[in-house]
């Protein structure tokens, strides 16, 4: 057999994708949707190159182009499965990588029509491309719910790419991207404005910076506790929480966000969740002198 990317991807049994875990009583999935390439000056867009070079030489990664993970969720909460974000999709070939949810979900037996809600952190493609995808959109139900932030619907009306770094031509295709989204879900969407429960312990919270309606997810059952952040917490974001991410809508903002849920998961020892953090992401967060560090947990089998 040929060991190369593509079969690897392909054959889930020589790559994990998934990953399972419990909090309390509610149950969590864990699901990569693939990789895709980002410009390693995206990671720090406020780091000098001789910082970021440095950081990336400690951490083993390439200097020019990162794999940069795709993460997702699915959980079950009483009588609710929920998916909390969906990937990029499949509609974007310049990312052969990615987009895998469809068939990822396929293989851990999870039928698309049993999802009740989908939990949304905020509109970028790759957060809401799955569910543009024909093959999955056409097998969801009819009255599936979609929660989002107000703000972030109301700020992809017109958005602003005034402070952001992004290669082009992505701002246009994030703009046309959200556009179409908010097209076809706006009769599903459920807009809540700072803090709303979707089923027994699972409540979307927004922080705003990263997109003025980004939002977490907290899990909370049993005494056990996790966060998804979405896209508040980046893999350099630990050891240098003040870097902006050139994605970012608002950088200061956002590190303001990021900085204050390091601390307090490393107050309360909860563990985290990241769409961009390595599959499967599952970590607790440290103090380390004025910053902080990644500490994976260790797999459950």
């Amino acid at each position: 057999m040929n060991w190369d990317n593509t079969t690897r991807l392909d054959t889930p049994d020589l790559v994990p994708s998934r990953y399972a875990l419990k909090v309390g009583d509610i149950d969590v999935l864990v699901i990569s949707d693939g990789v895709l390439p980002i410009t390693a000056t995206t990671m720090a867009t406020n780091a000098s190159p001789a910082e970021l070079a440095t950081w990336l030489g400690e951490m083993f990664l390439p200097p020019e182009i990162l794999d940069w993970p795709l993460n997702v969720a699915v959980v079950r909460s009483g009588d609710r499965t929920i998916l909390i974000d969906s990937g990029l999709g499949s509609e974007f070939p310049g990312f052969p990588r990615a987009g895998q949810l469809a068939i990822r979900l396929d293989a851990a037996g999870i039928d698309p029509g049993s999802v009740t809600d989908v939990v949304l952190t905020h509109l970028h493609m790759d957060h809401i491309g799955g569910l543009l995808v024909d093959g999955l959109r056409g097998r969801l139900r009819s009255d599936l719910r979609v929660h989002l932030a107000s703000a972030e619907a109301e700020f992809w009306e017109a958005p602003d790419f005034s402070r952001v770094v992004m290669p082009e031509p992505i701002p246009e295709v994030l703009r046309t991207t959200a556009s179409r989204f908010l097209d076809l879900y706006r009769g599903q969407l459920r807009a809540f404005e700072t803090e709303y429960e979707v089923a027994p312990g699972v409540v979307i919270r927004r922080t705003g910076g990263h997109t003025p309606g980004h939002s977490i997810v907290r899990l909370e059952s049993g005494g056990e506790r996790l966060t998804f952040a979405g896209d508040a917490v980046f893999q350099p974001g630990f050891e240098n929480p003040g870097w902006y991410n050139g994605f970012e809508h608002d950088p200061e903002e956002s590190a303001r966000v990021r900085i204050r849920l390091l601390q307090d998961l490393a107050a309360s020892g909860d563990q985290l969740i990241a769409t961009h953090l390595p599959f499967p992401s599952v970590c607790h967060v440290a103090v380390a002198g004025n910053a902080f560090r990644f500490v994976p947990t260790v797999w459950d089998y």
